[in-house]
């Protein structure tokens, strides 16, 4: 018996640049990707937040820190990733409920999500950083 059950060989792509994603899959690894860089910069986070209410003077030097331009495009990077993360954890709770679990419903709530989220993190980065 086990001499008849021979495995197919499928032909096997291992070259990354040439595999294409969908974009309910793309999605799916940038909320992991998100949900990872906000766990990693968390620490940041918590020191600009503790900087900014333990005295008067720290909380010029952390607005001092934030005014740099590239602690302000770190910053909205993670206002992305929250706003992406938050937005994609939404559509994934509804999938859990079966709610567009068709193939054209999945990836309209894909292209919806990259939408909100972006101009979720314009509006917020707008109104918190400049």
């Amino acid at each position: 018996m086990a001499e008849m059950a021979i495995k197919k060989k499928r032909p096997k792509n291992l070259d990354l640049p040439t595999i294409r994603l969908p974009l309910p899959g793309i999605l799916s690894i940038i909320h992991r990707i998100s949900g990872a860089g906000l766990f990693l910069l968390l620490p940041f986070l918590l020191w600009l937040f503790q900087g900014s209410l333990t005295s008067p003077e720290t909380f010029a030097s952390v607005k001092g820190v934030v005014a740099h331009p590239l602690v302000k495009i770190v910053l909205l990077g993670l206002i992305w990733f929250y706003m992406h993360h938050f937005c994609a954890g939404i559509r994934y709770l509804l999938l859990d409920l079966h709610k567009g679990i068709e193939l054209e419903a999945a990836r309209l709530s894909s292209k919806v999500v990259f939408a909100v989220s972006i101009a979720l993190t314009l509006i917020v980065g707008a109104k918190v950083l400049w």
